[in-house]
């Protein structure tokens, strides 16, 4: 399964998952999106369930996004990017 391949990657640059929920870490990878799916199960959900409250989530992600991308459930990303702030972030 993808997710476990990510969670592979994850741990070869020494990501552990013992600490803090949401502390610092070595490395974090997500999956957002897999095409227009809805994913739910024990381990993973798609779309990520907190990707549309997240502007260094929504801003990179309006960068590749093909014209009019449509999160499930969420909506359109043009739409969902109007209700975020980006105060706070820079550009890299």
């Amino acid at each position: 399964m993808l997710l476990d391949q990510t969670q592979a990657i994850e741990a070869a640059h020494q990501r552990r998952r013992d600490g803090e929920r949401w502390g610092p870490r070595t490395l974090d990878l997500d999956l957002l999106l897999y095409a227009d799916r809805v994913v739910q199960t024990d381990r993973l959900q798609i779309p990520h369930p907190e990707m549309t409250q997240r502007a260094f989530v929504l801003l990179p992600l309006a960068e590749i996004a093909p014209a009019g991308l449509v999160i499930p459930g969420a909506g359109s990303l043009q739409a969902l990017l109007q209700r975020i702030s980006s105060d706070g972030l820079r550009k890299l």
